[in-house]
């Protein structure tokens, strides 16, 4: 039930943008903390600039910027069975 309500970035430019975008902050936050700087402090304020990074992702998706066509679908068991058979 939840999936059917989830909808995936894809490898589009969105999904690049967000998943880049998280790494270089998240690893901003690490060099911080490790070089002392105060943990809660950096965490607050990686976690608050990852939910905005999020947002842009979402409407940067809602541009135009994401997937095109539905998800894929895999196949039931019976249907891959019945494929595996056939090309076996």
């Amino acid at each position: 039930m939840a999936d059917e309500h989830h909808e995936d970035h894809g490898n589009t430019v969105s999904a690049w943008f967000l998943a880049i975008s998280w790494i270089v902050v998240w690893t901003v936050a690490a060099t911080a903390i490790v070089l002392g700087g105060a943990l809660m402090t950096w965490l607050a304020v990686t976690f608050g600039v990852s939910i905005v990074l999020a947002i842009i992702a979402g409407v940067m998706k809602k541009a135009g910027l994401g997937r095109k066509e539905p998800r894929p679908v895999p196949p039931t068991r019976e249907e891959w069975e019945a494929g595996r058979k056939t090309t076996v």
